[in-house]
């Protein structure tokens, strides 16, 4: 009964990527149509009903990207019922039947431990599997990795790498030090990136790099935005720089023309971390490329991205840039002073070997 429940989805989930290719198939159709040159001489009395008929062909195109568009809705709909109800099976039905050519998305997360850890990363776990093609690049702060994190990543049935390195001491924030006072997470994006050069061909491979804290919130929508990145990709952040979002601003040809922020507008790309991604290929490309533990505060963006872009290659993703996909959340800091209180009182504090 299982086993027929299983190919019972396998098919559902077949009838989607053959209806898929389809609709694909019927827009290159259409589009090689309509595109078909004449060499007829055209006589000015004929401009009216080629307008016509253009502007009827635009509904047309219109009508097939909102099928297509409506086909991928059910594929991604499918795609979570597989994994809800045959987690087991799931993996090896998506690798039979979605395109190999799909670009993969190389998330870069540092992490560090702290009593919300395990809970910010089974957070962004389960938004994660809700992607399709995506390797999960998780960078421990620390001398080596820790059971926590090395357990939780066994048992999130995502394709992940798990790496660790230590931030010098003298570059640690104290618990009472606010956010910006030193930069957080740059030898950990480092280890990333050096992780995608020794193990990524330029040549072979195809995707794009994004670095997503793990106290962030995304909309699944953001990664879809950003999978077929050509050189650099933009879009607002909600929640960010004390404004409700920053937002890169684009001039009247569409391109990136400045930066809506209130800290320091000048700089070359005034964007939060979670505002971008690049090219797997550009990344791969420039091995010196990386950020630097000696960047003035906000400038760490701007450091990445100026060895690898200019502001006209940026692309403007969600809607034009209108859209917010990502916000920065932040959990708040656990408050655990009671545990102290209840030692002092000569009780016992909570089980420790109680994972949280």
């Amino acid at each position: 009964m299982r086993l027929r429940t299983v190919l019972t989805t396998k098919k559902l989930f077949l009838i989607y990527v053959l209806g898929t290719f389809v609709a694909v198939t019927i827009v290159i159709f259409n589009l090689g149509y309509w595109c078909t040159s004449s060499t007829d001489v055209k006589m000015p009395h004929d401009q009216v009903y080629e307008d016509s008929s253009l502007i009827q062909q635009s509904k047309s195109l219109l009508v097939l990207q909102e099928h297509l568009r409506q086909w991928e809705i059910n594929l991604m709909a499918t795609e979570r019922e597989l994994k809800r109800l045959h987690p087991e099976h799931t993996d090896s039905i998506l690798r039979k039947y979605m395109s190999p050519d799909l670009p993969v998305i190389y998330i870069i997360t540092p992490t560090y431990a702290r009593p919300v850890q395990k809970a910010e990363l089974t957070r962004l776990s389960h938004t994660f599997m809700l992607v399709r093609n995506i390797h999960w690049i998780v960078i421990e702060d620390a001398e080596k990795p820790s059971d926590l994190v090395r357990n939780f990543l066994k048992l999130s049935r995502l394709k992940y790498t798990h790496l660790s390195i230590a931030t010098p001491s003298s570059y640690k924030m104290s618990s009472s030090d606010p956010s910006w006072r030193k930069p957080r997470g740059v030898l950990q994006r480092n280890e990333g990136i050096a992780w995608l050069h020794k193990n990524l061909n330029q040549f072979r491979d195809i995707g794009v790099v994004y670095f997503a804290d793990d106290d962030n919130t995304y909309d699944l929508q953001l990664f879809e935005e950003m999978r077929y990145t050509q050189r650099a990709s933009v879009w607002p952040v909600g929640l960010v720089g004390y404004l409700r979002y920053e937002s890169p601003v684009l001039g009247k040809n569409g391109q990136v023309a400045g930066w809506f922020t209130y800290w320091k507008p000048e700089r070359p790309f005034a964007l939060d971390m979670a505002g971008f991604a690049v090219n797997l290929k550009l990344v791969l490309q420039n091995p010196a490329v990386k950020f630097n533990l000696n960047a003035s505060r906000g400038e760490q963006e701007s450091y990445f991205l100026d060895q690898l872009v200019k502001l006209s290659d940026l692309e403007p993703k969600a809607n034009n840039c209108t859209k917010i996909l990502v916000w920065h959340t932040r959990t708040e800091q656990a408050n655990l002073k009671n545990e102290d209180k209840l030692v002092a009182k000569g009780l016992r504090g909570s089980d420790m070997a109680i994972e949280v």
